[in-house]
């Protein structure tokens, strides 16, 4: 059986303990994968630091060309590639090849193209015998944490912008779909990138909270992005805390889609489905919560349906979660908020399907806070239908989440769409699209609970730290 290595130093890596990974759409065993231990973790370290001088040091056109031959490799590997996410994570073909992995051959083409631009100032001073020149460094070793929900996009993400500016990485991926983002170390090795300035580790769960604190803590370890649960990023962000460095985070989201009276039904009843369920719910911008008109809102649940049925008809298969935790949760949510008075609108909450990782979407209407579903991130193919009187409810209900991350807003008034998208409380607002939006050319990050700094800002500046330096003339 197939044993997915660690990627240290330019090498293949295995270890005596391995990680069973499971397909859910079979709910087999597929192939196993080597689990590091803290002694693998540092020498992945210790091989970034090794390369960090060298890597810094190269020209910008050099790191560039190699971003462009990485991209060109992954878009002739898609298929491929696009087939292990399908078996590691339970993606469809159009999620796949047709959304994440090209996805991701645009933002190693975007990262390519900043490469060169990172610029410092040449300030004024107050004495004119001074001056003074401000310069942008990169840090040095960078810690990447990433998902298994959009294997490409996030994962490469985690370390593109970073390598791009000149750091060297550890790219700690999920053990749910190690194959998957193993395929960014074996991209970038197959493109010329040096040893040593990408690592990839996967970690038994048992051991991730232990290896991750050594990592944290590791003095050559300068900067953490990390990209998952809320949950676990406060854990990070503590750490790092405690470590007086500084974290990019990502974290969960409870998206709203604000229909406003005057939207294009059709439109946003499109949109919302495939908002909520594509990839069975599992995105932390997927729309959680349909904000609708209560004068249009009868017309737009039944578009909605249609646009549903459309999309994932009740006579095709169950949608496919990467786990029957994610499917319980789910199911104990809209039994709650049935209980304390919510409607389900579409699907069936009792249904029982073949596997226990699949489950058919499902529209609740009614919800109120008392309900758990109000406030809790599904993260699967459920989402709430909530009725309002006017604007200012909608926005106060879109407001009202410890999140804030991605949204939407439909209208045919642009005008009225900026107003309304300058007062929701959210890292972006999608006007007459899904809230499900992320490319390498925008800043991408949350307020609120959904974390802090963004991915894809302008230049590499995130990455980068400033020098000052001056001289008497």
């Amino acid at each position: 059986m197939l044993v997915v290595p660690l990627q240290i130093n330019g090498k293949d890596v295995t270890t005596s303990k391995t990680i069973d990974v499971t397909n859910p759409s079979t709910s087999s065993v597929i192939h196993k994968a080597s689990s590091a231990g803290i002694p693998e973790a540092l020498a992945a370290v210790e091989a970034a630091e090794a390369a960090f001088p060298a890597w810094s040091d190269l020209p910008a056109n050099q790191r560039r060309d190699i971003f462009l031959k990485a991209a060109d490799i992954l878009e002739r590997r898609m298929e491929e590639v696009g087939k292990w996410q399908e078996e590691e994570a339970g993606a469809t073909t159009f999620y796949s090849t047709g959304f994440d992995a090209p996805n991701a051959v645009n933002q190693l083409r975007d990262v390519a193209g900043k490469i060169s631009g990172i610029e410092g100032t040449v300030p004024s001073l107050q004495d004119p015998k001074r001056g003074a020149l401000v310069m942008k460094e990169p840090y040095g070793v960078i810690l990447g944490v990433s998902p298994w929900n959009a294997t490409y996009t996030l994962g490469f993400r985690s370390v593109t912008f970073a390598i791009a500016a000149g750091n060297t990485a550890v790219f700690k991926a999920s053990e749910t779909a190690p194959r998957s983002l193993g395929v960014i170390g074996t991209v970038f090795r197959e493109a010329g990138l040096p040893d040593g300035v990408l690592n990839v580790i996967q970690t038994a769960p048992e051991d991730a909270a232990a290896v991750t604190k050594a990592l944290i803590e590791h003095p050559t370890v300068k900067k953490i992005n990390f990209t998952g649960s809320t949950a676990v990023g406060r854990q990070i962000a503590k750490l790092a805390g405690e470590n007086l460095k500084p974290v990019l985070m990502e974290l969960g989201g409870k998206a709203p889609a604000i229909v406003l009276a005057d939207a294009d039904l059709a439109l946003a009843a499109s949109m919302c489905a495939l908002g909520a369920f594509m990839h069975s719910g599992q995105i932390c911008m997927s729309t959680e919560r349909v904000i609708v008109d209560k004068s249009i809102s009868k017309e737009f649940a039944e578009q909605m349906k249609s646009a549903i049925e459309a999309m994932f008809p009740s006579s095709g298969a169950p949608l496919v979660l990467v786990s029957g935790v994610g499917v319980k949760k789910n199911k104990a949510l809209l039994k709650d908020a049935k209980s304390k008075g919510a409607e389900i609108l579409y699907g069936d909450i009792n249904a029982e399907e073949a596997a226990p990782e699949r489950m058919r979407p499902v529209v609740v209407k009614g919800v109120k806070k008392e309900m758990d579903l109000y406030y809790t991130e599904s993260f699967g193919p459920t989402v709430s239908l909530i009725e309002v009187e006017n604007e200012d409810e909608a926005i106060k209900i879109a407001n009202d989440t410890e999140y804030g991350l991605a949204s939407s807003v439909f209208t045919k008034d642009l005008a009225r769409g900026f107003r309304v998208a300058k007062r929701i409380e959210s890292g972006a607002v999608h006007i007459n699209s899904m809230t499900v939006h992320d490319e390498a050319a925008l800043p991408h990050g949350g307020v609120k609970g959904s974390g802090w700094g963004r991915f894809g800002a302008p230049g590499l500046d995130e990455w980068v730290k400033t020098k000052t330096i001056t001289f008497l003339k």
